[in-house]
């Protein structure tokens, strides 16, 4: 009993550091939107990807060797180094006065991000198989570290600030993270029991050997999607707020959050799902909800203008009559769609687009017109609205769906490498990081060329398909392998 208490224990604290350190490692969506909304520095929407994505660049390569090393050392002293390292660059990030400062010091304090890989490896030694799933859901929750910066961070920049009277205040919020990183790593070696993997002592190469296996790194592109794709959303949807339905960065914060808490605080439910119906089930789903929702947000807010059915001379002859409603060729008449003048209101709730169509009359009475000429030209104009709140549901959604998948992913791990969890979730751990230093950039690059800020959803949806794909496939093999076995 004394041995569970201390497993409770672990968890517990390995659940909160993760969510100091998960919300460290989200500070520049908040904050690199925050300087380009105020001008405090001239940065393009490149370089904003760039900033965004860049200490989740280090968190992610930087996964595997710290997975190793708690597999080695034990999770207490390790993670306490962890959080004491990276709270000195993140005191520097108030310091940076340009992009090249920001964007070392964001290298260093991207450090955070290894905390994943720490506490899943250093969770897992006090668990049995059977209540892995359960444990490290419970531990995933701290991805809810996102949510706290997204809701606190902009009144924070906003109290800081004085309400934007006194911009230079910003660099005070760095300070403030890396007080909470120091105190947290205190607190976590003084109540913390050490533990080592029963395979810690082998040798680095030993320790490698997965890595050969091409499941690991399919379970890493499962990885870069549902945890890659959150941490690239969890900051992303600050500036998409922002850009697109003109939002100030507390309410862009808020939205956002709804995007990121239960994402976060639901891994929990996604571990339990998994224990009880298995990981692979639990994949199908959200891999098919994700691919949905981010169909449906394709289509961006907009209005189009387009020919539409017009009104063609049945024979020739000569124009006699021309009103708003009606085109009089001789004794024939055609009628005419008049153009109605059609308001939409941002506040009313729009579901599906809006068409309105009409024609424009090409003569005047006395005209020649032969048979089959335009009389008068059709148009058709189509209104759609992508409600904000409409767009915030199948975020939200899309966020459940992620939370849910990376316990799903992570359900694997001991299942299939037992005794390399530390290593395998480090290097899933890295592709899935990869995938969120990545993404933003590849969201910027995409929003600079094409001028569109739903590609972020086109990209989704195809990095969902791959997935949903290959793992249909997977499944397929093994299901004709067990057929031959039977037979």
């Amino acid at each position: 009993m004394s041995e569970q208490r201390t497993a409770y224990r672990v968890l517990a604290l390995n659940t909160i550091a993760f969510t100091v350190c998960f919300a460290a490692w989200m500070l520049n969506g908040v904050l690199v939107t925050f300087l380009v909304d105020n001008r405090v520095f001239d940065w393009n929407a490149a370089q904003m990807g760039m900033l965004i994505g860049i200490p989740v660049l280090t968190g992610a390569l930087m996964r595997l060797p710290l997975g190793v090393l708690t597999d080695k050392f034990g999770g207490r002293p390790v993670y306490t180094l962890l959080m004491l390292f990276s709270a000195i660059p993140m005191f520097m990030l108030g310091q940076a006065n340009s992009y090249n400062e920001y964007m070392i010091y964001s290298l260093g304090f991207g450090m955070t991000g290894t905390s994943f890989a720490v506490g899943i490896a250093f969770s897992s030694v006090w668990f049995s198989k059977e209540r892995q799933g359960t444990a490290l859901g419970i531990f995933g929750a701290g991805n809810a570290g996102a949510a706290l910066t997204t809701l606190g961070a902009p009144s924070l920049l906003r109290w800081l600030t004085s309400n934007g009277e006194n911009l230079e205040g910003w660099r005070k919020l760095p300070a403030f993270y890396a007080a909470a990183l120091v105190i947290m790593a205190v607190v976590f070696y003084i109540f913390t029991t050490n533990r080592k993997a029963a395979n810690g002592q082998r040798t680095i190469i030993q320790m490698l050997a997965p890595l050969k296996e091409l499941r690991v790194w399919r379970f890493g592109l499962y990885y870069f999607l549902v945890f890659g794709g959150f941490v690239a959303l969890a900051q992303w949807l600050v500036p998409y707020y922002v850009n697109v339905y003109a939002m100030t960065i507390v309410t862009a914060g808020l939205l956002t959050s709804i995007f990121s808490l239960p994402s976060g605080v639901i891994r929990a439910l996604g571990g339990v799902l998994s224990d009880k119906f298995g990981g692979r089930a639990v994949m199908y789903w959200v891999f098919g909800i994700i691919a949905v929702c981010s169909f449906l947000l394709f289509f961006p807010k907009m209005e189009i203008e387009s020919p539409g059915s017009g009104v063609m001379a049945k024979r020739s002859g000569t124009v006699t009559a021309v009103t708003d409603t009606e085109v009089q060729v001789d004794d024939v008449t055609y009628s005419i769609v008049p153009k109605v003048e059609v308001e939409y209101e941002d506040t009313a709730l729009i579901l599906l687009p809006k068409i309105n169509t009409w024609q424009e009359i090409n003569v005047e009475v006395g005209d020649q017109v032969a048979k089959k000429e335009l009389l008068a030209s059709g148009i058709t104009h189509i209104y759609f609205q992508a409600n904000v709140w409409i767009f915030t549901f199948f975020v939200f959604i899309i966020g459940i769906a992620m939370g849910i998948g990376k316990a799903g992913v992570y359900k694997f791990i001991p299942e299939y490498f037992p005794s390399e969890v530390g290593v395998v979730g480090g290097i899933v751990g890295v592709v899935g990081g990869l995938g969120g230093f990545v993404s933003p950039i590849i969201f910027g690059s995409l929003l600079k060329s094409i001028g569109l800020w739903t590609t972020t959803w086109i990209f989704f949806f195809f990095i969902t398909m791959a997935c949903l794909i290959w793992m249909a496939l997977v499944v397929r093999k093994i299901s004709k392998k067990d057929t031959r076995f039977e037979s």
